[in-house]
């Protein structure tokens, strides 16, 4: 019994979990890797297919199934903060893509596309909500609620439980 003790103890007990786990982490680090390289091309792609990011492509196709929303509801729909949302569609009506109509509540901004932002999608590459959304709505419930888990860990563990930078889509160009 001793020597069960001793053997338990002994370094090439030890390394063997620990390499196991380094393993598991450096498969983690290269998913991620993979995850966002992704993220980027296809962020390069969409933008090169319709000159518009795959967030603003996103915004489109909401407005288009949903006309009339109004900024609020889009950040919501979309997990950006307002003022991301403003600055995006300030771009999108610059380029003619989407137009603003006021009520009589000068206040409430409603949003519509334009004729021309609804021929950019007729032609865009799918899924218009963008490849990760998309990827994750085809992961089974269980799955997803782990990935949330243990990306919710991974941030904790990392200091990073900066709840406004979760509302900041990526693109290419952030990563």
């Amino acid at each position: 019994m001793n020597q069960d003790k001793i053997d338990m103890e002994s370094p090439s007990a030890m390394s063997e979990p620990e390499s196991a786990r380094a393993t598991q982490v450096r498969s983690v680090l290269q998913n991620l890797r993979r995850v966002f390289r992704s993220i980027q091309a296809h962020s390069r792609w969409v933008e090169k297919q319709c000159g518009v990011s795959s967030a603003q492509l996103w915004a489109i196709w909401e407005l288009s199934t949903q006309p009339g929303l109004r900024v609020s509801e889009l950040s919501t729909i979309m997990s950006i903060h307002q003022s991301t949302a403003s600055n995006m569609l300030d771009k999108l009506e610059d380029k003619g893509l989407v137009r603003e109509r006021r009520g009589p509540d000068q206040r409430v901004v409603r949003l519509y596309l334009t004729d021309e932002g609804a021929r950019l999608l007729a032609n865009a590459p799918r899924p218009a909500q963008g490849a990760l959304t998309h990827a994750l709505q085809q992961v089974s419930d269980e799955a997803l609620a782990q990935l949330d888990t243990g990306l919710e860990q991974l941030i904790r563990s990392m200091d990073a439980d900066e709840n406004e930078a979760g509302l900041e889509p990526l693109t290419g160009r952030d990563l």
